[in-house]
């Protein structure tokens, strides 16, 4: 197996050294931050990344205030109160995209915050407790809990509210496989899934990085070479 200096020295050479490279990587996550996080917030990320999803993300972002309006400020409460009627005109309002399947995920997704809050105090507290060292098992609940949360939208849910997590990109993913790591190109398995959590944490204890930032430095270690400015704005970072 390669070891994770190896790749970072390869991203840092390809993105014009180490200095450049740190400056592509997202903050250090912040367990007491995540748990401070209202569930108004968790909703509203959930939301954008669900909408997000197989979508021109700045269009949506371009749209987002609208969807504030919308949706009430994303608060759970106020929108698990509303009628059929209240998400039947959703569907047909301007201020947001009118996908109804997506719509309904908003309805159901605040129950589940909701849901997860009066178990934990808040959807934040819950997800900063959980362990980097399973994301895969916080991937199956949001999976199976949550409305239209599998796949790569979860793992965008995660990365997006600052829980320290990879992401399954198509260069992360092939960087894993160059190293070493068997697991298919679309790794969506759950066998593939736990083999790539598991070299992540080995690497987490190599080098004391945050798992977001290994992710991130594979990604960048293969692949279309994007100059810095590029990727900050593919990852709304900039």
């Amino acid at each position: 197996m390669m070891t994770f200096k190896t790749i970072q020295t390869r991203a840092a050479k390809r993105k014009g050294g180490e200095a450049v490279l740190a400056g592509l990587l997202p903050a250090v996550p912040d367990r007491a931050a995540l748990a401070a996080m209202t569930d108004d917030r968790i909703l509203a990320e959930m939301t954008k990344r669900v909408f997000s999803a197989g979508f021109v993300w700045s269009v949506i972002e371009k749209k987002w205030p609208g969807f504030e309006e919308a949706f009430l400020g994303f608060a759970p409460q106020a929108l698990t109160f509303q009628p059929d009627e209240f998400w039947h005109d959703l569907s047909r309002d301007g201020r947001i995209v009118k996908n109804p399947q997506k719509i309904r995920s908003v309805r159901d997704n605040a129950a589940f915050v909701q849901a997860i809050a009066r178990e934990h105090g808040s959807f934040g507290r819950f997800l900063s407790a959980w362990p980097a060292e399973d994301q895969v098992g916080l991937l199956e609940l949001l999976g199976k809990r949550g409305a239209r949360l599998g796949g790569m939208t979860g793992q965008y849910f995660l990365r997006f509210v600052g829980w320290d997590g990879f992401v399954t990109s198509q260069d992360m993913v092939a960087a894993m496989r160059d190293a070493g790591v068997d697991v298919a190109a679309q790794p969506t398995s759950k066998g593939d899934m736990k083999k790539i959590q598991a070299q992540v944490n080995a690497w987490a204890v190599e080098t004391g990085l945050p798992r977001t930032h290994i992710s991130r430095i594979l990604a960048m270690a293969v692949g279309e070479n994007h100059s810095p400015e590029a990727l900050r704005r593919m990852t709304g970072e900039d």
